[in-house]
Order: C-alpha cells, then sequence, then structure tokens
C-alpha cells in the first residue's frame, strides 16, 4: 500500500520530467528548407519550364487570361527537412503545426499542417505542406512578371526570392499537447538562380 502511494506521489513528477524531456527534444529539433516540389501556376506544370520564352502559345495564353482575371492560382509542396538531433534521448512527435508563409517578406497566406510525424533521433523526416495562393492578391505586374516571381519561387529560375515559414509547432506529451510558447521562424532562404 504503502508503495501504491509513493507511485502515485510520484507519478506527476514522472511525468513532468517525460513531458520537459519531449518539449526540450522538439525545441532542438532543426527545421529548414528542403526544396519545392510539384509547382503548378495557372495549372501549368512549372517543373518543364525555366524561363517565360519557355511557355506554348496555350500555356501562355492562360496565363494572360488567368491575369486578367485577376485570379492567378500557384500551388505547390514547401517540403520541410525536420531532424531531431541524435544526442537526444526522446522522440519527439509533431501533432500539427499552425503556419503563416512569407514571399520577400510579405505575409501571404496561413494554415495548419495536421499530420502526425514521429522524429526519432538522428533521422531527418520530411515534413511537406500543401501550399496554394493567388499570387495577383499578394504582388502586382503582368504575366511575363509574375511567371518569373513563381518560377523563382519554385526553384526553376529567375532572380532569387526569400521564403521564409513562421510557425507555431506542438509536441504531443504523456500530459497531452504542448504547443511552443511563441511561434519560430523555422525557415528562410532565398530560392530561384
Amino acid at each position: 500500500m504503502r508503495k501504491t502511494a509513493l507511485f502515485l506521489a510520484l507519478l506527476p513528477g514522472i511525468c513532468g520530467c517525460a513531458t520537459l524531456q519531449q518539449f526540450a527534444a522538439l525545441r532542438s529539433v532543426n527545421f529548414s528548407l528542403d526544396r519545392i516540389s510539384s509547382p503548378r501556376l495557372a495549372g501549368i506544370d512549372l517543373e518543364r519550364i525555366r524561363s517565360y520564352s519557355d511557355l506554348s502559345l496555350a500555356d501562355g495564353a492562360r496565363l494572360a487570361l488567368a491575369v486578367s482575371q485577376q485570379s492567378l492560382p500557384m500551388d505547390f509542396l514547401l517540403h520541410l527537412r525536420a531532424e531531431n538531433p541524435a544526442e537526444n534521448a526522446t522522440e519527439a512527435r509533431l501533432v500539427r503545426m499552425d503556419w503563416t508563409l512569407l514571399l520577400q517578406d510579405r505575409e501571404t497566406l496561413s494554415g495548419v499542417f495536421e499530420e502526425e510525424v514521429l522524429l526519432p533521433p538522428g533521422q531527418p523526416r520530411d515534413v511537406p505542406i500543401r501550399i496554394s495562393l493567388n499570387l495577383v492578391d499578394f504582388f502586382e505586374g503582368g504575366a511575363q512578371e509574375l511567371m518569373e516571381l513563381a518560377l523563382s519561387l519554385a526553384g526553376q529560375g529567375g532572380a532569387p526570392k526569400e521564403v521564409a515559414l513562421r510557425a507555431s509547432p506542438v509536441v504531443e506529451t504523456p500530459v497531452g499537447p504542448i504547443r511552443y510558447p511563441t511561434p519560430i521562424t523555422i525557415l528562410s532562404r532565398e530560392v530561384g538562380r
């Protein structure tokens, strides 16, 4: 009976230590921009395009129509590389991440990543975030300028552009989820040529 009472008295402290270890492990996870994949602009596959002059006549017409209608959707997967350092003794479990995408220091859109990602020590993991935005809501210019911007963002060409992601990760612990106390910039990098 005394052992049970002692165990119950120590249980919050044990859970607290485990919680602090898991939170500390997530706090030391390194996030960086790995790559952008599957970029599309107004339905045009940007992986096969390097400059505005590479557009077919049909793609050029589609792009011009989209710009004239003020609807230039760009879709891509933003791949984060998350690495829990090998010296961490515990796995981190990312269960949610509120995020805001910044392009050229301009807030564009926000979203929530709600897939669970287990981050074992020393094993990098891919965190793919689907992004869909209307470029004309955030940037001005004609079809050629906006296409060059999209190509830069996709890493296909054009002048380098800065991409950043401000995020609030949430880690699962034995006592429930814990959110980072303040948002962090988990990546900031220039993409393009």
